[in-house]
């Protein structure tokens, strides 16, 4: 799952690692909204959208402005204000580029809703634009993007669908190399053994997560950094066959900056009655600022986790 290319989300990193150039270096972000992102690096989301209503106040027609505003509206959790700034900011796009951008931003505020659908139909749209450039490792990835908003939002034939379109646009890219080859095979292997697990099919998910070692194993250079996405899926169907205990054991060996991650290791500890190790880490998700898919599950969960308790 991508790296992303707007300078106003916040991304945190359960996503798959890219093996593709970097792209150019986006132009220096204006000052205001540099201050804002100091605001949301720093947990002060308040100030960060003070920041934003002050330059809208004066630049009501500023797409920066009102992007950064919708990424903080939604991790505040008031993302029906979020979609107005998102869709006023793909109105006012001035370049097809910046359409696509805002318009994944609005996909990602239904993600914060739990939304598989209307995540799903702006994504669409996204995948569109980057079909048409054409750039088909993106295309792949938003549809993977959308894909896993969906997987965690209970739409398990609906992920499947857009995983398997997501490798099938990936796999596309003219002159492709065996290393992408391999990172798409392993990414679908990956995702299949996850919805196996969700669908309650151990056997099928076993199958799966067997298939994405081999190609770890057959694919060395891939596998540099795609390996710290094993214990993740391992940790995953452990979890969801029910087998706390391994789960937990494999998830620690996963990225542990990684708010998805730590989630589902707080529901490891709350199998295992361990109900303060689970606080503490629901805790960390809750404080995630990345505006993709791992904060739209995340920090929602974790923020209701600790609000129960």
């Amino acid at each position: 799952m991508p790296r992303s290319v707007l300078p106003f989300l916040f991304i945190a990193s359960a996503a798959f690692a890219q093996t593709t150039p970097p792209p150019t270096p986006p132009p220096e972000p204006p000052e205001f909204q540099r201050r804002a992102q100091q605001f949301v690096r720093s947990g002060n989301l308040d100030d960060a959208l003070a920041v934003y209503e002050t330059e809208l106040k004066t630049s009501p027609d500023s797409v920066a402005a009102h992007n950064g505003a919708g990424v903080v509206l939604d991790l505040l959790g008031r993302t029906k204000e979020a979609k107005a700034h998102f869709n006023r900011a793909i109105d006012l796009a001035a370049t097809p580029v910046a359409k696509a951008n805002a318009r994944r931003a609005l996909a990602m505020s239904y993600a914060f809703d739990n939304d598989c659908a209307n995540t799903a139909k702006v994504e669409e749209m996204v995948a569109d634009y980057w079909a048409s450039v054409p750039d088909y490792f993106r295309q792949g990835e938003i549809l993977n993007e959308a894909a896993r908003v969906c997987i965690e939002a209970g739409a398990f034939d609906t992920a499947e669908k857009l995983y398997l379109r997501g490798q099938e646009a990936g796999l596309k890219e003219p002159s492709i190399s065996a290393a992408r080859t391999a990172l798409w095979k392993f990414r679908t292997e990956h995702a299949l053994a996850r919805l196996a697990a969700r669908r309650n099919q151990p056997a099928e998910a076993r199958k799966h997560v067997a298939a994405a070692r081999a190609i770890l194993d057959g694919n060395p250079e891939m596998a540099k950094d795609q390996e710290i996405f094993y214990p993740y899926l391992t940790g995953y169907v452990a979890l969801y066959t029910g087998d706390a205990k391994t789960a937990l054991a494999d998830l620690q060996k996963a990225r542990q900056d990684d708010a998805f991650i730590q989630v589902l290791m707080a529901q490891a500890y709350e199998k295992l009655g361990e109900k303060e190790q689970a606080k503490a880490l629901y805790a960390k998700a809750a404080s995630t600022t990345a505006h993709n898919p791992v904060g739209a599950y995340a920090r929602p969960l974790a923020t209701k986790k600790l609000s129960s308790r």
